[in-house]
């Protein structure tokens, strides 16, 4: 049976006023579990604070809106790293890293979260343990344990158990004091991709920043690359796929536009137009291609690689052009007059392709 390879937007799992967690489910998009991937997203108010937790997922966090603070504690270190965040920021989180996240600002702070799930408590579901709050680790242990383990009196035990009522996100009080970021703690665990130098610059095709094992190391142990695309008013993106057996899961961040995907025995499995906060997901090997509409489109991608390698059927790197006449003249039954007409275009263009004039 075919899967569904539809855009989803995600669902909210919980919240309070101090924001929401939202999350794609595998039962709504089905290649999340197929492909051992997780999706969701984080929405933080004016005094949002997300408590402490960690992830039975490695993953990469990239701020859409907004600005905050995160602190992120890396597996057995001793100290927090407490990072001032923004829009464009990617934050690569490994197996075993707590994190938590605040906002004082007064536009709202929101962070996508994709990983890879083939450790998960669920395939294609991110599950976070959190250290506090009502369902917290916290509560679940006895007070018994709880005093023996921190050397605390039962009464002082009982009331650090009880004394967050709250669970998942919580809203501070308006000048509550939180820990000051500090900008060497950013290094190694962040780039911001809006200010990156740019790995792909076509003028009105489109502009990438690729993040690998060379730009941001932590992204190695998630096992995945990623990369932020902006494609230009009307421009195509060219048809291509990942030739080292990885997926590819794209968020639209802006904009919107067509996709086409094409997969086994030349089938056209997808066909449908994608808009801002949709999330979909593109088979191994099957090929991909994007034409924006007028606003142009904006997406974050994860690739399940650390270190993609793409092969593009159109433009000048083009599989096509390394083919020999001869080889290009049998595969399509043309004349050699056919095969040079073919061969003559986009000899210049690369990846992107602006619109026709």
């Amino acid at each position: 049976m075919a899967i569904d390879l539809s855009p989803k937007l995600p669902q909210r799992l919980y919240g309070s006023d101090g924001g929401s967690h939202f999350a794609w489910s595998p039962s709504d998009l089905p290649m999340l579990r197929q492909g051992n991937i997780g999706a969701a997203k984080l929405s933080l108010a004016k005094n949002g604070f997300a408590l402490p937790r960690y992830s039975d997922s490695s993953k990469v966090a990239y701020v859409l809106q907004g600005s905050g603070t995160a602190g992120v504690v890396l597996p057995e270190a001793e100290k927090e790293k407490v990072i001032a965040i923004k829009k464009g920021d990617s934050i690569a989180l490994p197996f075993g890293v707590v994190t938590w996240w605040y906002n004082k600002q007064d536009t709202e702070l929101i962070v996508l979260f994709l990983g890879e799930t083939s450790k998960a408590h669920k395939a294609g579901e991110f599950t976070d343990f959190f250290l506090t709050g009502s369902n917290g680790i916290f509560t679940a242990f006895s007070t018994e344990f709880v005093g023996r383990a921190w050397d605390l009196e039962e009464d002082q035990a009982k009331a650090l158990v009880e004394s967050q009522t709250g669970s998942g996100i919580v809203k501070l009080k308006e000048g509550t004091s939180m820990p000051e970021p500090k900008l060497a703690d950013r290094d190694g665990i962040v780039l911001n991709c809006e200010e990156a130098p740019l790995d792909v610059d076509i003028i009105k095709g489109g502009r990438v920043v690729v993040l690998n094992t060379a730009n941001l190391p932590l992204v190695g142990e998630g096992g995945f690359g990623a990369d932020l695309v902006k494609l230009d008013a009307s421009a195509m993106c060219s048809p291509g796929f990942s030739c080292d057996s990885a997926y590819q899961v794209t968020y639209v961040i802006r904009g919107s536009g067509r996709v086409q995907v094409v997969g086994a025995d030349g089938k056209r499995v997808l066909e449908t137009r994608v808009e801002a906060g949709y999330l979909f997901i593109v088979p191994r090997f099957f090929v991909v291609s994007k034409i924006c509409d007028k606003d142009g489109m904006e997406w974050f991608s994860i690739v399940t690689t650390p270190n993609p390698i793409f092969s593009h059927l159109a433009g000048r790197t083009s599989v096509w052009k390394a083919l020999s006449p001869e080889v290009l003249q049998s595969s399509f039954n043309v004349t050699p007059e056919v095969e040079k007409l073919f061969t003559s275009k986009r000899t210049a263009d690369a990846i992107f392709f602006p619109p026709p004039n």
